[in-house]
């Protein structure tokens, strides 16, 4: 593990969202389209999450989100930002982080 500056930390533009809609990748048998919700703007994310959560459980899901994630296309589609979600070591098990009680989406995560 290599240690970041605060000044690097500070960097991170780190968002509470909501997930409006999750669209499975027909090619994919590990992702989703995802539409996440920052409350000014809504972003298109690609997330390995399919074989952790359903469809119907993504969608209305709160969720933190790196929002300054240089974009990447995976599957053809632009993905603009990294769905943040903590895992165990053989990665069997993966959980969505969030934050605790009511935060108006787009909340900075400090």
């Amino acid at each position: 593990m290599t240690d970041i500056s605060f000044d690097e930390w500070n960097k991170l533009d780190i968002r509470t969202a909501e997930i409006v809609k999750a669209e499975p990748i027909e090619s994919s048998n590990k992702l989703y389209k995802l539409k996440v919700d920052l409350g000014t703007e809504t972003r298109t994310i690609v997330s390995g999450l399919k074989q952790f959560y359903t469809k119907d459980e993504l969608e209305g899901k709160k969720c933190i989100v790196l929002l300054n994630l240089e974009p990447k296309k995976l599957m053809g589609i632009e993905s603009q930002g990294m769905i943040l979600a903590a895992s165990n070591e053989d990665f069997s098990e993966v959980k969505l982080l969030n934050a605790e009680g009511a935060l108006e989406l787009g909340s900075k995560i400090s």
